[in-house]
């Protein structure tokens, strides 16, 4: 799988690409449908002090993308809420195509 990051206002990281390789690593060994990954990194000026710091992960694979959204007060709970909202696409995904 191929993941192409983003930042939008924010400096780059190499410790929080690693972070969302390995999340998404493990997304694409059990969902081997899985062509790319592109991870968008941005921030927002809220009022709230638990958001802000968004994480936005849009999928490639065959048939229509699947995407997901989060804020959170830092990048890795975006990533990780991000991650598991893609995998419950993704198994609803799955189970679509396995009754044909």
């Amino acid at each position: 799988m191929q993941i192409i990051f983003e930042y939008h206002d924010v400096s780059s990281s190499d410790a929080l690409e690693q972070f969302t390789t390995e999340k998404l690593e493990k997304l694409g060994s059990k969902y081997e449908m899985v062509i790319r990954a592109d991870v968008f990194f941005k921030t927002e000026n809220t009022s709230s002090d638990e958001t802000g710091k968004i994480c936005n992960i849009r999928l490639s694979l065959p048939g229509p993308r699947l995407f997901a959204e989060a804020s959170h007060d830092n990048f890795s709970d975006s990533v990780s809420e991000s991650v598991r909202e893609l995998e419950r696409q993704l198994q609803k995904r799955k189970e679509k195509m396995s009754t044909y």
